[in-house]
């Protein structure tokens, strides 16, 4: 497939080509018969690591379905190519369990044949092969759940719905994806000035992004970082995380308002500003017509509930981990987010909670009771400047 073509479901699956396979055999084709499910991945995004573990678990349950993961790392920041590697090669030593192929790919044909014609500018992300070698999905992981059974019996690609979720992916990505394109320039400034820890340069082509691209939430999370965790400039960056608070409120949008909440948990902040500006983001976000949302009840409520455990009602925070708990019961506890909810319920109860055969037990050694990581996203995942 010539790389200025669009890739969506329908089209012929592109080649593999990968600087090296670091983990399985080595995958050359794809071979007729079977489903293949092929992730982008990397060593810098949380969320890449809750879809690590879920692969492993549905290559396991799948392995007798004629269903084979590949995964491939084509998005690692790093001085050399044996540097990268060795970033990869210590970040895969997390899943001792890891039971399907890994590439490395720092020679960018992977980005050319896959990510961009398809308007793929984040990660994770995933595309599915069927038995006749065409795409048949492309999307987040956390969508695969719902239509993998009809991507197993084949009747996905080919049905309304399918080609209804497609026209509505590309409708989402293509303007996205020619933003990305736009702000190519100011991610080099950025990252030429971070290299040599000039945060000032960094913090001006991160405004320069912003007048570009004025609705990108992850650029204003991004300049929030540079001025309070990397410039300790703390007046201006009061400033700066009021302002995308109020923003976000103004926008009533489920991305904005969880973004901008998730800055507000650094401890460096001082604890009246903290709890003000998650009182006023809490109201708006637990007010947003979940029907409606472009974000489930499972991402939202998590948010609110670590707010509300550091201002000391215990009860409502563990209320809210509940019910998004309850929003996704039919999906197996054993699944990722799952777990990462019923580890942070028990540590806010200070007590094991079990659900169906699965229990876990408080870690009483993080302070507020959150599960590790759970308060911030690393901006790569949702291609922040990227």
């Amino acid at each position: 497939m010539e790389s200025n073509k669009i890739l969506s479901m329908e089209s012929r699956a592109p080649a593999l080509k990968v600087r090296d396979w670091v983990r399985g055999e080595p995958l050359a084709s794809f071979q007729p018969g079977k489903l293949y499910i092929l992730e982008f991945c990397g060593t810098t995004c949380d969320g890449c690591e809750r879809a690590m573990l879920n692969l492993i678990e549905l290559q396991e349950s799948y392995k007798d379905s004629g269903v084979e993961v590949v995964t491939v790392a084509a998005h690692e920041s790093a001085a050399s190519s044996d540097e990268a590697r060795g970033k990869l090669d210590a970040w895969l030593a997390k899943f001792p369990e890891l039971n399907f192929p890994v590439a490395f790919d720092d020679t960018g044909a992977m980005n050319t044949l896959w990510m961009e014609p398809s308007f793929s500018i984040v990660i994770p992300r995933l595309f599915v092969i069927d038995r006749d070698g065409y795409i048949a999905f492309i999307g987040h992981p956390d969508k695969l759940h719902d239509v993998l059974p009809h991507l197993l019996d084949g009747t996905w690609r080919t049905s309304a719905q399918a080609k209804a979720t497609e026209s509505e992916r590309i409708a989402e990505d293509e303007p996205k994806a020619r933003k990305h394109a736009l702000l190519k320039p100011i991610r080099g400034k950025r990252r030429a000035a971070e290299g040599i820890g000039d945060w000032m340069t960094a913090l001006t082509a991160v405004e320069e992004g912003i007048a570009l691209d004025p609705d990108s939430y992850n650029l204003r999370a991004y300049q929030v970082h540079l001025l309070l965790d990397k410039m300790w400039d703390m007046e201006n960056g009061l400033v700066v995380l009021w302002q995308f608070v109020r923003e976000a409120i103004d926008r009533g949008d489920a991305h904005w308002l969880v973004t901008a909440m998730m800055q507000i948990f650094r401890q460096s902040l001082p604890s009246a500003e903290r709890f003000a500006m998650g009182e006023v983001l809490s109201e708006h976000i637990l007010a947003l017509d979940l029907a409606q949302c472009n974000l489930p009840a499972s991402q939202l409520f998590p948010k609110v509930a670590r707010h509300y455990y550091e201002i000391g009602n215990k009860d409502r925070a563990v209320e809210l981990l509940e019910l998004a708990l309850k929003s996704l019961e039919g999906h197996g506890a054993k699944e990722r987010p799952q777990l990462d909810l019923l580890q942070t319920l028990a540590n806010y109860k200070g007590e094991t909670v079990c659900s169906g055969d699965v229990c876990v037990v408080p870690r009483t050694n993080i302070s507020t009771g959150a599960t590790p990581k759970a308060e911030t996203k690393n901006l790569d995942e949702r291609g922040a400047l990227e």
